[in-house]
This record gives structure tokens, sequence and C-alpha cells, in this order.
């Protein structure tokens, strides 16, 4: 059997990189007459089967994200910063994260609750940074929310010998812990330039720092700068794709993803999941694929027919490339890389792009999330506008996994992106008691009215037992409300 598995990891790296030299699919067909095998390479996967049953489910008040009145929404008042030229402007605020502790509930830091939070320039789509927010213990309502300003200093990124950071563009998504001795450090996606004419591509690394804030006085948390800044991974080329393999040739369709650190602990070990893209030892992209029996589950008929209806199909292109997957990485105590690890669940076949790894134990049950969007996904019945959370759970971290509500939907939501109260990054946040989790994520997006941004969308409360999650009815919290204990 170890053999058998072997031959067939070994054809389909070869295929692989045919395909990468450019050799296409008729490179590996002379080799071999029957190119349909079976391998999920010691880790789980989102499959076809599991998604084909969304379409039906996601009708159920059980998944749906509320529907909530446009007219009560504001923007986050204390949401202030400056243009290119200095001029006091209003921000966009967009993807956020609370200070966590290390089981994942919301930490408290002098009386305080502190969110990190992605915020820029409304007309200028580039501009991305990462702004400390911070609320007193108790307080709830949007307005109590303070911002300290921006976490980093344009010249912080240049670190000695740290060739990565000192390219770094943008300030990505990621997580925040409170160490055991009271500090913060952050993780968070250093993003480089887009500029194919001198090498850079856009390049996500894992990142992280340690963020000194004080306290000048009793309503106010201040940045005081930061420290230990460094660049952790950038992709291993076989366990993860690294920006290389996606993008060295001069083909530019491939959605390449290594991002969104979750800082995690599990026995007084240091993780990191992360959005990433599978390598060439744990199932790669490419034609070859769409024959692995794996990514669709069910019976030979079934994955007969969905086969050919990627072969040759519209959706063959996007199903060759798509090799989405939540990656692991274990950290030294000095946040430095130790392990890199196989991921915990990968979507080959069915979708390049699962966002906001989020992961927390819960009665003894691990349960790992992540965000799409259905424009990204190859699924008959999902629509562009669709968006969903999944959810997954497992008696360990480093899995197996198995979908959540049997098919691994959470949360749906499909209005149009224009519409004012269109919401996306869902992520799940423990709480202290109860089986509840508070949801957040942001409302409306980008640049599309004059005088309203984007914000912290109002949370909700979803509820988890065993295996099954729901939405609580009449659960709407406070725009960006934390806690509910």
């Amino acid at each position: 059997m170890k053999i058998k598995k072997i031959v067939r990891q070994t054809a389909a790296v070869t295929f692989a990189a045919a395909l990468l030299a450019g050799g296409g699919a008729s490179a590996f067909a002379k080799g071999s007459d029957n190119k349909d095998y079976k391998d999920s390479y010691g880790f789980s996967h989102i499959t076809r089967t599991d998604m084909l049953k969304i379409p039906q489910q996601q009708l159920s008040k059980q998944f749906q994200v509320p529907p909530f009145n446009a007219s009560t929404i504001k923007n986050i008042s204390s949401a202030q910063g400056a243009d290119q030229w200095g001029n006091p402007i209003d921000l966009d605020v967009w993807d956020s994260w609370p200070l966590q502790n290390a089981d994942g509930t919301v930490a408290e830091y002098n009386g305080y609750h502190i969110v990190f939070a992605l915020a820029g320039d409304p007309k200028r789509g580039w501009d991305t940074f990462i702004y400390m927010f911070y609320q007193k213990v108790g307080d709830t309502s949007l307005d109590s929310w303070k911002n300290a300003g921006r976490v980093f200093k344009d010249s912080d990124k240049y670190v000695p010998n740290d060739p990565i950071l000192n390219n770094q563009a943008e300030e990505w998504s990621g997580s925040a812990t409170l160490t055991k001795d009271g500090k913060v450090r952050l993780f968070y996606t250093n993003r480089q330039g887009w500029d194919p004419a001198n090498g850079f591509f856009g390049k996500q690394t894992l990142t992280t720092a340690q963020v000194n804030v004080s306290k000048p006085d009793a309503d106010t948390l201040k940045v005081d700068g930061v420290e230990d800044l460094k660049s952790i991974f950038d992709g291993d080329g076989k366990t993860y794709q690294n920006v290389d393999q996606a993008f060295g040739g001069d083909d530019y369709a491939d959605n390449h993803t290594l991002r969104d650190p979750h800082y995690v602990e599990d026995n007084g070990h240091k993780y990191l999941v992360f959005e990433s893209n599978t390598g060439t030892e744990t199932g790669y992209q490419g034609e070859v694929s769409l024959y692995n029996r794996t990514y669709y589950e069910g019976n030979k008929p079934f994955f007969e027919a969905e086969k050919n209806k990627l072969l040759f199909g519209p959706k063959k292109s996007l199903a060759t490339l798509a090799n989405g997957s939540l990656g692991i990485i274990e950290l030294n105590d000095d946040y430095t890389l130790k392990k890199v690890m196989k991921p915990l669940i990968a979507s080959n076949t069915v979708t390049d792009e699962i966002e906001r790894a989020n992961v927390f134990k819960m009665n003894n049950k691990w349960y790992l999330f992540t965000d799409s969007r259905g424009a990204k996904m190859t699924i008959d019945g999902i629509g562009d506008n669709d968006v969903y959370m999944l959810g997954y759970v497992s008696s360990s971290l480093t899995g197996p996994y198995k979908p959540l509500n049997d098919s691994g939907l959470v949360l749906h939501m499909d209005l149009d992106p224009n519409d004012l109260t269109w919401t996306y990054s869902h992520f799940a946040i423990p709480q202290a008691k109860g089986n509840n989790v508070v949801i957040t994520s942001y409302m409306t997006n980008r640049g599309l009215y004059a005088d309203q941004h984007s914000t912290f969308a109002p949370s909700f409360l979803v509820n988890i037992n065993g295996s099954k999650t729901s939405v609580v009815q009449d659960g709407i919290l406070e725009q960006g409300q934390l806690t509910v204990n």
C-alpha cells in the first residue's frame, strides 16, 4: 500500500511539474492511460460531495447571516486618519480581530478590550494598514471604541537582515494574543507590492511583532512602538505553495494566498494556522488534481460525472488552480519558525481561497472556521454573490476534521456587494461561558458611498452543539461587540 501511494503521489507531482514547465496535460497522458488516483496526503479535505449539499442547506434560517437595518448602521466615530497629504479624513475599517487569550477568549488589557483592524483612505484602495482600537470592558456601544492610531510607523519595516520586511507595501490581516507575561503579541501578513517588471508579485509573509501598549491616563491606551518585528514564514514550496511557484511565469491567473495567521496554543506548544495553498508534496494544483477521487468523495458514478463536468466545462480553469488550504506551523518560544506541518484541511478543485483561519477548543473539541466566496468556487448552485463561513470539528488540533452540519456550512450571506449591509470576514469568538460564540465582521464595501464607510458590522450569536451549529434568533448585538458574558 505504501509503495502504491508513493507511485501515485510521484505521478501527481510529476504532472504538476510538467504543467508548470509548460508541458500541459499531454505531458502526463503519454506516461499513463489511467489518470485516476486516490490520495488524501494525510489530512482532511473540503469535498465536492459536501459542498454540493450547501445550495439547498443555505435556504434555512439556521445558517443565514441575520438581516440588518441599514438606517441604524453608523461609521466608527473614532476611525479618523489622514490622507496622503496629511489632511484629516474618515477611514474605512474592514477586517478586524480582537486581542485574545491563548484559549481564544477575549483578553482584558488594563481594563480594556483591544481590536486590531485594517483601515485606510476610502479613496485609495491600496491604503491598507493596521490600526489599534480599544474599548473599556463592559462598554458595548460603537461610539465607545477609541482609536490609538496606526500600530507601525512607515520606518518600522526597515529591519536589518530582513529583506522581506524591507519591501513591505501593505499590512494585512492576522491575530493577536496576550502573552503570559502581559505583553501584546501581534501576528499579521506582510504584503509586498505588485510590480512584475521588477520581480514583485504581491508576496505574502506571516510576520510578528510585540506591540508596546501603555496607559498614560485612566481613559487612554497608547501604542508606544513595536519591537521584535520579524518575518516568520513565506511558503516552502513542498507543503505550501510559494509566490514564485504561483507567478514564476507570465501567467498571473493563480490566486496565491499565504496570509491571515491565527495564533493558537495546545499543550504548551505555540502554533499559527493560516490561509494558504497546497504545495507539490501535499496535492498540488493542475489538471492532475481533477483525477483525485479524494477531492470528490461519493461513489464512482458521481466521481466520473463531476470529473467530466470539470474537465469539459466552463470552470475547468478555476478548478485546476483550486488548491486552497488552512495550513499550520509550529513556533519556537521566541515566535520563530520551528516546524512546517501538513495542512489541517484543503479545498482542491473547490476553491483557491479559504480565508480568515480561526480555530479554538470548546467542550474538548477543536473547531476550525474559514470564510470563502462563491465567486471563486466551482460548485453547481453556488453563485457569485454567495458568501460563506465554513466550519469543521475534530478531537485534535491537527485533525482529522469533519464538516459541521454535515456539509461544513455555518453561515451564508448573498446580498449584492453594493448593499450597505453586505458583510464579510466573519470571525467566531468563543466566550468564557456557554456554547454561544460571537460573530464579528465588517459591513459595507470600500468606496461605495460618500457618507458611509466600511465599519464594524453588528455582531451576532451562533450556537455550537457538538457537530451542529445554528444562528441564534434575535441574537443581534451592537456593532463591533466582542463579548456577552
